[in-house]
């Protein structure tokens, strides 16, 4: 049966990865929303539904280690024209599974769906809920082919507190029983600290291409 972006991502959060053979696997778009790059050790996954031979000729053409020829700037920027879509940045992608009991703090869910941090995430995600605790705010949401996607955000004031910490970890204790993935940006090194520190994992790199 043919891998489908779900059926990678699942495998990944369980740790089995796509083979290191330095090869890249082209797979449908799992939306209309999302498309773009995964990058696994030694093996990258394109989802898109852009022409699979298109990939591979842009990528053979990329002027690069072949082992990072879907991250280099070169082939981002053609499927960017390619696809007429936007990208933000290259994220780390990192996964924790769920964990029993509820927060390690008191949350207040907000329902008001016109809050700046519903309609940022509702760009991104589907099924957004969002909770502020202490100052910071959670944000829970289903991004790339259907996946539980955590983002926290924390003021200045309330930094140097474990705060980015333990919201990362309310995450999980709010999951269910899925995986719970959150993408950072490499340079947030502050944020990349505090979601290591409440157990989330790196497993590869991601581009995200949005529609504009």
């Amino acid at each position: 049966m043919r891998d489908t972006l779900r059926a990678i991502l699942d495998a990944a959060a369980r740790g089995v990865f796509p083979a290191t053979d330095g090869g890249t696997t082209v797979v449908p778009q799992p939306s209309g929303r999302d498309a773009g790059v995964l990058a696994f050790t030694a093996h990258s996954v394109v989802f898109t539904d852009e022409d699979p031979a298109w990939v591979r000729r842009t990528l053979a053409g990329a002027d690069c280690d072949a082992l990072a020829a879907t991250m280099n700037v070169r082939f981002l920027a053609a499927f960017m024209e390619r696809t007429g879509r936007r990208t933000d940045t290259i994220d780390v992608m990192t996964v924790a599974e769920p964990l029993p009991d509820g927060p390690p703090l008191a949350l207040e869910e907000v329902g008001d769906p016109a809050h700046p941090r519903v309609v940022s995430a509702r760009a991104r995600r589907d099924d957004v809920r969002v909770w502020t605790a202490e100052g910071g705010v959670l944000v829970l949401g289903r991004g790339i082919a259907g996946r539980l996607e955590a983002a926290v955000e924390v003021p200045e004031e309330a930094r140097h507190r474990g705060l980015g910490r333990r919201l990362a970890l309310a995450a999980r204790r709010l999951a269910g029983d899925e995986p719970v993935w959150a993408q950072i940006s490499p340079g947030n090194a502050r944020s990349l600290r505090a979601f290591q520190a409440a157990g989330y994992r790196p497993v590869g790199s991601e581009a995200l291409f949005l529609r504009r």
